[in-house]
């Protein structure tokens, strides 16, 4: 097998033949020879940071090889383990814009925007939980999914907002795998509170008679249970590809947080595989979950049209809703985790759009077509206003 003899001031490198594919780096401008490789041990911090990198870029060449030596040789994995925890230790952001007057005007709009989300949810929230008339199925499902819109914008917007006035836009390592299991644990969540959404309506309009039985206080808290249990699970699944990649090189994320798939092609290893995994796994599991809505909502329309009465456009109201917000979840969704030809400065508008846009759309959509919401908002605001005045 080869052996790698490297100067780590990047001269006079050249290949040997040995038994060992064993890695040499020298402090000075001198290459060893090969009758001291053997007894050669280089002391300095910068040498040893050198050999962690290399190693780390040959682990795809040499996955199976394991260096066996005395003092000089460089043991194989523990290289490898050393740059994966110590080579890089943080990310940095590329963000939207590098022009400081747009990064003026982004910084303002995103932060109306948070806010926004912030007060629109929580406004959704505590309406619900406060009008006894919404006390519902339909009405607790909504509640949970404004709870997961803004826990999914505050895992990125609120360290978005705050970039845009540093000159390094960076996060801790640990802070990166952070963002990938809150994104990936509340973007689970909020898909099957959204196929949830959906079996309660079809169940209210196919199945009338057996909704209240069906749709049961156990039912709704046995769907939210499930939704945050799966959503946990998804995210594991999802940071188990990542926590353990040899990060050794370049840092640069060309985007405003952390997300699998733009995480795993800093690696110093070949990500093919891994590729196709986050396809199979978040992909996959969009589409089909895309497909199965849109399939429920057409049979739910079908049965509109076949049985109108006093309800059909009520009914048909709510059902237009929730067919917008899933498209809006939806559609970023698939061409992040499903398209095989990504196209960067798309990723970029449709990460924004997933995770600003759209947890403040969610509610203003169905609060301007829900009259029970809006009723119950009024109320909500007179009952503040009035107990201000009485204090």
């Amino acid at each position: 097998m080869d052996m790698l003899i490297w100067n780590a001031a990047g001269h006079n490198a050249e290949l040997l033949q040995g038994p060992n594919p064993e890695i040499y780096l020298a402090a000075d401008a001198t290459v060893p020879s090969v009758e001291h490789d053997r007894t050669y041990q280089p002391q300095d911090p910068e040498v040893i940071r050198l050999q962690n990198m290399v190693a780390c870029l040959l682990k795809g060449m040499s996955k199976n090889s394991h260096t066996q030596g005395t003092a000089g040789t460089v043991s194989w994995n523990e290289s490898v383990s050393e740059a994966n925890h110590s080579v890089v230790t943080e990310f940095a952001f590329l963000g939207l814009s590098n022009s400081q007057e747009l990064q003026i005007f982004l910084f303002l709009f995103f932060f109306v925007f948070y806010i926004a989300i912030v007060f629109g949810n929580l406004l959704i929230v505590v309406t619900v939980a406060s009008y006894s008339r919404l006390h519902s199925p339909m009405y607790f499902l909504l509640a949970n999914l404004s709870l997961i819109d803004l826990s999914l914008s505050s895992a990125t917007a609120p360290k978005m907002i705050a970039d845009f006035f540093s000159t390094r836009k960076v996060i801790s390592f640990k802070g990166c795998l952070a963002q990938i299991f809150l994104v990936h644990f509340f973007g689970g969540s909020e898909l099957v509170i959204l196929m949830a959404m959906a079996f309660d309506i079809y169940t209210a309009i196919c199945k009338p008679l057996r909704y209240t039985t069906i749709m049961c206080r156990h039912m709704c808290a046995g769907i939210v249970a499930a939704a945050w249990g799966i959503g946990f699970l998804h995210s594991v699944s999802q940071l188990a590809f990542a926590v353990n990649l040899p990060f050794c090189g370049p840092n640069e994320v060309d985007s405003f947080y952390c997300d699998l798939p733009r995480v795993i092609k800093l690696a110093c290893t070949d990500t093919y595989r891994l590729d196709v995994m986050v396809i199979a796994n978040s992909g996959v599991l969009t589409v089909c979950s895309f497909v199965l809505l849109i399939t429920s909502y057409t049979i739910i329309l079908m049965t509109i049209q076949r049985r109108p009465s006093d309800r059909s456009s009520k009914a048909l109201s709510t059902l237009t809703a929730h067919i917008t917000v899933v498209l809006l979840f939806f559609g970023p969704c698939i061409f992040i985790y499903a398209w095989p030809f990504p196209v960067k400065s798309l990723d970029k508008f449709l990460a924004v759009f997933y995770s600003v846009v759209t947890p403040l759309l969610n509610p203003i959509i169905y609060t301007l077509r829900n009259k029970d919401m809006k009723r119950a908002m009024r109320r909500l605001g007179k009952w503040i206003v009035n107990s201000g005045i009485k204090s």
